[in-house]
């Protein structure tokens, strides 16, 4: 049999592979885009929709399953699939998550935090930029120096990033001392948002993760304005104060076309250390509620527990641990993940069905 035809019989065989959300096999979505053999060894070039999100993973190994069945070796090659003007912006970065809340005090920069040390502990590559002009937390958080050293990249002087835990983490709070009030009217914090991001190496990435301050004041325009973000993660408590701003803050993504993830609920159960009875300090089902009325996924709930307290002020963020209070987070990064890649595994179905036109 040639290699022509058995490439072919491949292809036939890898229509039997699904994909569990667009409801198609792989190469009616455009997952599998080259099939090509040689040998024993079948060679299959992959457009995955996010790096280490699950049901990515998932397909990639039902693709290698029916590889050997035909008693090939697989041989796949992966590149995810990048929003139209990302190379020019970011070039070295696969996927922008921006962490957004209505409101201050809901948790949003521990979520951050946690989701950059939760997709770098799936194994990816990844960078913090923290952007919460008004209380740059992130190097406390993720346990490093806010200060970046300047080197020398590509013949030009730049900012190098610190890292721990596997996170790079650049901050606006290098820009400021320890103690410094951070006062700046909106041009002021535009300038210094956009200058740090231009500044620093970020080198390759396959997740930059941006903590935006919370609200929606022009520092948050800026980042919208700047980056190519792949998708939002919005953060609210139950209590309906926190969804009411939840809702409006929302309404800034869609001025700028920035697909929303989803909602976390933060800060919903509280169990008593010493009765183990649980209470919904802040109530419960406000996440939900929200996410229904907004058609959004809801992305889960997360517990109101010292832990979590705790690995925030040491610097070592809870997702990392082990206990009742780390697996919610690791659920939340992984459905995160999901989320991405299925954004983009959408978008590049729908590009293969309808292609876009090319001007001549």
């Amino acid at each position: 049999m040639s290699d022509d035809a058995t490439a072919s019989d491949l292809r036939d065989s890898l229509r039997r592979v699904a994909d569990p959300d667009l409801d198609a096999d792989v190469l009616t979505t455009g997952l599998v885009r080259e099939v090509t053999v040689e040998d024993d060894t079948a060679h299959l070039d992959l457009a995955l929709g996010a790096v280490h999100a699950p049901t990515d993973q998932r397909l990639a190994d039902e693709v290698r399953g029916v590889v050997r069945e035909a008693g090939l070796e697989p041989h796949l090659t992966a590149t995810p699939e990048r929003a139209p003007g990302a190379d020019s912006v970011l070039p070295g970065v696969d996927a922008v998550i921006a962490v957004a809340s209505g409101k201050g005090g809901v948790g949003k920069s521990t979520v951050a935090s946690n989701l950059a040390a939760g997709l770098a502990d799936r194994g990816a590559s990844v960078g913090l930029f923290d952007a919460d002009v008004y209380g740059p937390n992130a190097p406390r958080m993720l346990g490093t120096d806010a200060t970046p050293e300047v080197e020398t990249v590509d013949g030009e002087r730049r900012l190098v990033p610190p890292e721990n835990h596997g996170v790079t983490v650049a901050s606006v709070g290098s820009l400021v001392g320890d103690d410094e009030p951070v006062i700046w009217r909106g041009p002021m914090a535009h300038s210094a948002l956009t200058d740090l991001l231009d500044d620093v190496a970020w080198g390759r990435l396959d997740y930059l993760v941006v903590d935006l301050p919370p609200g929606t004041g022009d520092a948050q325009l800026s980042v919208l304005q700047s980056l190519p973000v792949t998708g939002a993660v919005v953060v609210t408590t139950p209590q309906s104060v926190a969804t009411d701003d939840t809702r409006r803050s929302m309404r800034a993504f869609g001025e700028f076309d920035t697909p929303v993830l989803g909602v976390v609920e933060n800060m919903r159960t509280f169990v008593c250390p010493d009765c183990g009875s649980a209470h919904d300090v802040f109530g419960s089902g406000g996440g939900e509620s929200l996410a229904d009325a907004t058609d959004l996924p809801y992305l889960g709930s997360l517990p109101l527990d010292p832990a979590v307290r705790e690995g925030g002020d040491d610097g070592t963020p809870v997702v990392l641990g082990e206990g009742e209070s780390a697996e919610p987070f690791r659920d939340l990064t992984a459905r995160i993940a999901d989320q991405v890649s299925l954004l983009r595994r959408h978008r590049r179905m729908k590009n293969v069905a309808d292609p876009p036109e090319v001007t001549p």
